[in-house]
């Protein structure tokens, strides 16, 4: 066993699930992340952004932090802050989940709330908007994960573990917000000689990859109407980009719940339903991983709350049906392909004449 001091030196090494397999020999396998403190990989980054602070003097002992968050990217610097003893303010709204900011304040973060859209759409711009006015104010440190180069540098380490835990990387699946799990992960495995192709996932209503805007109830993932992208979405990664509704997000969370027992969260639900969709579009013998990069059990009250998604018209029995085929469909290839396998390795007997 080993013994740390600090919960940020539990950060890493997280495991690989296998989701699914093809007749093809293409595997599925779930990067596990959200097993990190937190219970996000976003706390990889929120320490990578501190560390790049303090090293070039932008964050000082005893300084204040203030950044616009949904709640993990928060929560991960919340932790770090509490380490080295910063004072954090985090401003959020009320679309964030409840369990999120429960842990913000749980951790001994500020919270400052901007008002949602009349529309109950997310309130991006307003956020930004005001954590930049505090820092102003106050001189405390904005890091703006959206431009920060230590957003994608932090997962430089994702991508060591996964070469370490698989050899190569054929595809790299996940939900896309900021760009830096994805697109920084992608970016350190080609660096190291993968081939890897990337594969970002948005809410339908996000318009990161253009499309007509509108609201979704995905959290963590996408770009509302007049929300600038930021500098770590590095589209010259990215091989291709897909929109995913809330009913199919969610379903894909719960369908993985109700099949392995591990929760995850519904943008993470978006990039199985993609990978699970297009699994067979990949070459044989293809090792496709999904970023499981949030928990699940923040989301008990929302994507796994039967009342809650009738309320918002994204329960759809249909899409939870379509992962389970999928989910056959594979299984018999698997079991075609071995059947056909046992039978080229059977001896023919020859009868001989007399």
């Amino acid at each position: 066993m080993t013994i740390v001091r600090r919960a940020s030196d539990l950060i890493g090494n997280t495991p690989l699930l296998e989701l699914a397999r093809t007749g093809t020999g293409t595997r599925l396998l779930l990067k596990l992340d959200h097993l990190n403190p937190t219970g996000s990989c976003k706390v990889r980054m929120a320490r990578q952004m501190i560390d790049e602070a303090e090293l070039d003097g932008r964050l000082r002992p005893g300084g204040h932090i203030v950044e616009p968050t949904s709640g993990n990217t928060g929560n991960g610097l919340a932790l770090v802050a509490l380490e080295r003893g910063y004072r954090f303010t985090a401003v959020v709204d009320h679309h964030a989940a409840r369990e999120k900011l429960r842990m913000l304040r749980a951790l001994g973060a500020e919270l400052v709330f901007v008002d949602c859209p009349p529309d109950g759409g997310v309130s991006s711009v307003q956020r930004r908007r005001v954590a930049a006015r505090i820092a102003a104010e106050t001189g405390a440190y904005h890091p703006d994960q959206h431009n920060h180069p230590g957003n994608g540098n932090g997962y430089t380490g994702l991508a060591r573990e996964l070469l370490g835990q698989l050899g190569d990387v054929d595809v790299l699946v996940a939900a896309i917000g900021t760009g830096g799990s994805l697109c920084g992960t992608a970016r350190a495995l080609r660096a190291a000689g993968a081939a890897t192709h990337a594969v970002a996932v948005e809410p339908v209503g996000s318009i990161i990859f253009g499309g007509a805007p509108g609201i979704y109830h995905q959290t963590g993932a996408g770009s509302p109407a007049g929300f600038p992208i930021g500098d770590n979405v590095d589209r010259s990664v990215i091989g291709e980009a897909h929109r995913v509704s809330d009913s199919d997000a969610f379903a894909g969370a719960r369908v993985v719940a109700r099949r392995t027992g591990v929760l995850v969260g519904g943008t993470t639900g978006g990039a199985i339903h993609v990978a699970l969709r297009r699994l067979y579009a990949y070459p044989a013998g293809s090792v496709v991983v999904v970023l499981c990069n949030d928990a699940g059990e923040k989301y008990l009250d929302s994507v796994y709350d039967d009342e809650w998604l009738r309320a918002r018209g994204v329960l759809d029995e249909l899409a939870h049906r379509r992962m389970h085929g999928w989910f056959a469909t594979y299984a018999e290839s698997v079991r075609v392909a071995t059947r056909d396998r046992a039978v080229r390795r059977t001896p023919v007997a020859v009868a001989v004449g007399g």
